[in-house]
C-alpha cells in the first residue's frame, strides 16, 4: 500500500498551479480496429504527448503497407473502441506522409476526453474512405516537471 502523500502526488492533487505534467499517449493502428473492420495489411503507431498546463498536443504517426496513399488522417472523439465519432483534430493534407508530425492546442473538454480514453486516431485511403487503420489513444507515461 502506498502512503497517501505518494498517491496524491501521483494523481496530481499535491502539484501546485505552476507544476506542469506531460502525459504520453500511444495507439496501435490496425485494420481490425476500424468500425467496421477491413482487410488492409496496413499497420502503424501513434506517439503523442500532451502538456497538461498548455493543453498542447504533439504527435508522431508512422505507418506502412496501406492500400494506397493516405488521403486524410484525424484524431476522432469522443468514442470508445469500436464506436465512431467525428474528427476533432485533423492532420494537414500536406503532412500525410509517414512519419506524420503535428501539434494542436486542445480545449479543456478535449483534453479530458483524451485522458478518459475516448479518442482514436484514424488514417483514410481512397480504397478505405471511412478509415483504413485505426487505434484507440491510451495514456502511457506521466512525467512531472
Amino acid at each position: 500500500m502506498l502512503p497517501l502523500a505518494v498517491v496524491l502526488a501521483l494523481s496530481g492533487v499535491i502539484a501546485g498551479p505552476a507544476s506542469a505534467a506531460t502525459v504520453t499517449y500511444t495507439a496501435d493502428l490496425k485494420a481490425a480496429s476500424e468500425s467496421p473492420a477491413n482487410s488492409s495489411q496496413g499497420t502503424g503507431d501513434v506517439i503523442a504527448t500532451l502538456d497538461t498546463v498548455s493543453n498542447k498536443l504533439s504527435w508522431t504517426v508512422t505507418y506502412s503497407a496501406l492500400s494506397g496513399p493516405a488521403t486524410a488522417a484525424h484524431f476522432h472523439g469522443p468514442a470508445m473502441a469500436g464506436a465512431n465519432a467525428a474528427p476533432v483534430v485533423p492532420v494537414a493534407a500536406a503532412g500525410l506522409a509517414s512519419p506524420m508530425k503535428g501539434e494542436a492546442t486542445l480545449t479543456a473538454a478535449q483534453a479530458k476526453e483524451l485522458a478518459d480514453g475516448k479518442w482514436y486516431f484514424n488514417i483514410h485511403t481512397a480504397a478505405n474512405a471511412p478509415g483504413e487503420i485505426r487505434g484507440q489513444m491510451m495514456p502511457k507515461i506521466m512525467i512531472k516537471q
